[in-house]
Formats: C-alpha cells, structure tokens, sequence
C-alpha cells in the first residue's frame, strides 16, 4: 500500500486513479442496491468485530496521526477531532452494530394508491447510488459513512484528511474484511489512497457522472469549497453557530446544566452552543451564575454590556462573536428582550442548524419549536443532542441545514431516494 502511494502522489496520477475508483463504485452500487437486508446487516455486525479485533492497530495509526498533528500544533479542538482511545473506537463499532440493526430502507413503499383507470402507484425508496464523503481530522466518519452508505444500499469513496490519513486506513481495512466476509463487494467502501489534493477536485466534478452526491464534513473553508466548486449534489451545513436561549420563567439548576453540557461537553463538535440568550427577565437571577460557571468551567465568555456587569472577567463582544462558530472553549452572551428578540437574533446570527429554548413556559417554547428555522430546534435539552447516533440513526454522515432532500442528521433513510413502481392490467392513455 506504501509504495503504491508513494508512486500515486509523485506521478501525479490522479485522475485515472480516480476514475477507476468511481467505475469500481458504480459496479458495487449496482450489487448493494439488490443486496438482501439480512446480507447488509451481517456485514455490519462483521465489520464492527473486525474493528473491536483490529482496536490495537486503528489505535497504533491514530498515534502517529496525533504526533504529526502535535508537531505541527494543531489546536486542542483539532486534536480532540482527532484523537481515538478505547472508548471511542468501541463506540466506533457499537454505532456500526447499531446501524446494522436500524430499520433497512430499502424497497421500503412510502406511499400507495389506485387511479380511476386501475392503475396501482407505489412510491419506493431506492439507494441514492455512489456517494463520496470529503472530511478532514474526523476518523470516525469513517466508520460512521461507510455503514450508513451501506446499509442504504450505496458505495461510498471516502476521502479523508491528510492529518487522519493513517487512522483512517486503519478503520477502512478493518470494516471491509468484515464486508468481505459476508460475501459484500470491497468496493462498496472505498478510501482514496492518495493525500493529492487533486483527488477532491475530481470528486467535486462528478467523475463524468459516476458520483451522484458529494457530503463534506468538516471546517467551513472545506464545506465552502464543496458548495462552490461540486457539480453534482451537496448535503451539507456551512457552520455549527448554534444558540441556547434561556426564558423566563425558567429552572436555574437545570439551564446551568444544559447551558453547561451545551458549550463545554465536546467543544470542537458542531453542536456545540456558540451563543447564549437570556431573557432580560431572568438577567438579576441567572445571567451571572450562568456567566461564572462557564468561566469557572474554563470557557472564556465574549458578553454584550449587560453580560459585561455581571462578571469582570467577561470580555467584551464585538459584532463578528454573534456570528462566529468557535470550536473552542469560547462562548458569546448576550441578553434580550424576550422570545421575539431571541428568535429575531438567531435568525439574524445563527447558521440554521441546532438551536434549544430553556423555560417552563410551554406555550413559548411551541412558538420557539414553530418559529426557529433550523434543522434542529430543541425544548430544555442541549444543542449537543445534534447527532444522528441520538436520533436512533446509528450515526451520521454529516448533518444537514439545506431545505432540500436531507435536512438534520443524514442517517440511511435520508442516503435514498425513490422511484414510482406502477402496476396496471392492460391500460392505454387516450388520445
């Protein structure tokens, strides 16, 4: 594999690399589009054995990976993106078996009705055909792509980033002898061997036809070249700047909580809150425990005048925080007057992808639910529910803020589409 790759990114052979890459997706497309859900789902569960078996050798992979980052002092967020321990590769394979056990999708009739001239209509869900996944220092997607693409009867070409290049390989070997074994094509997993740059350009073309939809995953420069440069389909979010708004009347033990678990459980994620809003009724009780458990917490917090008051060590806000997705342990805080104003400024700063309303009141928090135009609006619980492994999805290859096809966390169900099945008995159209 070494010697291949090295032969690969100095000759510049990318693209016939990639071509046979995508002729290769486009036949194992073919077969787990008729595959049996019986079929999918034991290669699966196999695939997740083999990586349990292989944890030694991903964990190996990811170390190098991590030292190379460490040397060129990636940040702590990137790092975290990056890192593998036991835990995470066994929730690696517990997501696979969970995605093995999900209903199948596949031939799934959504919809049935009889016509006038007796005529049967079936819409059915169909697998999209090859997907290709571009992501940068997640391993897990790997794991997390691969088996969801699978289970909805796609191949996917995955094409991670150079810094996870190792780890990524490490998972890719170890999910694939475990659909091999269950007689399942390699190819319907497929990792780009090569760290040539030139290979996302091609995916982003289409491969003349042979990719029918591009998914990234990762930073907004990578999403915002996805979306200007793909010629064929994009599911995707450009960022994560996603809110917790606090109103009144609302329990202060449990805001704290979900403001807390909201910002500071996994910071680098793109659920992570960006923003906190407290209802200007609450600002003499809440704001400024909830302003010191954040900075005790080891969050730094960007505040509005009002926030300012209320802790020295807060900074001061400029325009652009409001806006800022930080993927760090960096909050802004502002206070507003009332639900309107709230949902006035999530619509004006947010990205549309997860917002929480923390309160009592219900009949606000409909409004908010009714109101917010995000993929994921949530009632007192945190913004890091915004992933598909919590929806009962298994995973996720990415969550989704367009309106169109897939919007929230892509799990199988939303890697299909579907085409009308029509049975008739001898029926003419007449002239």
């Amino acid at each position: 594999m070494e010697a291949r790759l090295e032969s690969i990114e100095t000759n510049g052979d990318a693209t016939a690399l990639m071509h046979n890459i995508g002729a290769r997706a486009q036949a194992a497309a073919r077969m787990l589009a008729l595959a049996e859900p019986r079929q999918k789902a034991a290669a699966l569960r196999a695939a997740a054995k083999s990586i349990r078996k292989e944890s030694g050798e991903i964990l190996r992979a990811n170390a190098e990976d991590l030292a190379a980052a460490h040397k060129e002092k990636a940040t702590p967020s990137f790092i975290d993106r990056l890192m593998l321990n036991e835990a995470r590769v066994a929730a690696m394979a517990d997501g696979i078996e969970t995605v093995a056990g999900v209903h199948d999708p596949v031939g799934e009739v959504i919809a049935s009705w009889d016509r006038p001239n007796g005529l049967r209509i079936e819409r059915v869900r169909t697998p999209l055909g090859v997907i290709a996944v571009i992501y940068e220092s997640r391993p897990n997607v790997t794991a997390d792509a691969g088996s969801l693409a699978l289970k909805a009867g796609n191949a996917v070409i995955l094409r991670g980033g150079s810094e996870g290049f190792r780890s990524a390989r490490a998972i890719h070997a170890a999910m694939v002898g475990g659909l091999v074994s269950e007689g399942l094509p390699a190819d319907a997993i497929q990792l780009v061997p090569t760290r040539d740059r030139a290979a996302v350009g091609l995916l982003l073309s289409g491969l003349d036809g042979m990719v029918d939809v591009v998914i990234p995953r990762g930073g907004k420069s990578l999403v915002g070249r996805v979306k200007a440069e793909a010629r064929v389909p994009v599911f995707a979010h450009l960022e994560g700047v996603c809110h917790v708004y606090v109103h009144a009347p609302a329990d202060l033990e449990m805001a704290k909580k979900i403001v807390l678990n909201a910002k500071m459980r996994r910071t680098g994620v793109c659920g992570a809150a960006e923003t906190l809003l407290v209802d200007r009724k609450l600002a003499a009780s809440h704001l400024k425990p909830l302003v010191q458990m954040l900075i005790d917490a080891g969050c730094e917090v960007r505040g509005d005048e009002t926030t300012k008051k209320s802790d020295s060590r807060v900074v001061t806000a400029n325009v652009e925080d409001w806006s800022t997705e930080y993927l760090d342990a960096i909050i802004s805080v502002g206070v507003v007057d009332g639900l309107d104003a709230a949902i006035s400024h999530i619509d004006q700063f947010g990205s549309h992808h997860t917002d929480s309303i923390v309160t009592d009141d219900k009949k606000s928090a409909e409004i908010f639910l009714n109101n917010v135009d995000s993929a994921i609006v949530l009632h007192n619980a945190s913004t890091q529910f915004a992933d598909g492994g919590e929806f009962g999805f298994g995973g996720e290859i990415g969550i989704a803020t367009g309106r169109l096809h897939a919007r929230g966390p892509v799990g199988a169900e939303q890697l299909t589409s579907f085409k009308y099945r029509i049975r008739g008995s001898g029926q003419t159209r007449p002239g």
